[in-house]
């Protein structure tokens, strides 16, 4: 079984190195960034990409979508700091089929790796828990209500990227992502795109 690490930290990486060492069929390839993940899945074709939703530039969102629209049959496994349901929520509406923490044990992490090249889904039993009954928790995050592509938005917003260049990295127009941003201000009730930036670093989606 092929793995493709995705992730810009090299402990992250070394750390998912050690926790598949005991696979003897697993043979391990990682990228940092989202251009070489992409440009390294079509070579190395591997049974699974784990993605990290924070990469430099492009999401890890963005680059399973990308990978995705060329390999309809891609099997992602989102790898997160952030144990929001709402991530989860946004990575399997991206087409990713699982999702999965840093913070979770690292037999989790092996058998989400496994479970998702096999063709099935994964999410961590609390996650899981959590979505089942967000739906009727009358404390509901507000960021519940907005897409997986407003959410991308609000994480590069929140790395300091200017609207051309959050334009430039999803592969959209200017003006779609100003009025992306202006949708978001409403929905949250934003007044500026700085306060769409602090609640952006608020919520740790950056």
């Amino acid at each position: 079984m092929r793995v493709l690490i995705v992730d810009d930290h090299p402990i992250v990486v070394s750390g998912c190195r050690a926790m598949l060492a005991g696979e003897t069929d697993v043979e391990v390839f990682d990228a940092g960034d989202a251009e070489r993940a992409y440009s390294s899945y079509f070579e190395i074709e591997p049974d699974i990409a784990v993605v990290d939703i924070n990469l430099p530039g492009v999401t890890g969102l963005e680059l399973a979508r990308r990978i995705l629209r060329r390999d309809p049959g891609a099997r992602i496994l989102v790898f997160s700091m952030n144990d929001d349901p709402l991530y989860a929520t946004r990575a399997i509406d991206c087409g990713a089929k699982g999702y999965i923490t840093k913070n979770d044990d690292p037999s989790a992490f092996v058998e989400a790796v496994r479970t998702v090249a096999d063709g099935r889904t994964y999410l961590p039993p609390e996650i899981a828990r959590r979505l089942a009954f967000q739906r009727h928790a009358p404390d509901a995050s507000p960021l519940a209500a907005i897409t997986g592509r407003e959410l991308e938005i609000m994480q590069l917003l929140g790395k300091g990227r200017s609207l051309a260049e959050i334009a430039h990295d999803v592969r959209v127009s200017y003006k779609t992502v100003a009025n992306t941003c202006a949708l978001l201000k409403r929905k949250l009730g934003a007044r500026t795109t700085a306060d769409l930036v602090r609640m952006a670093v608020e919520r740790r989606l950056a």
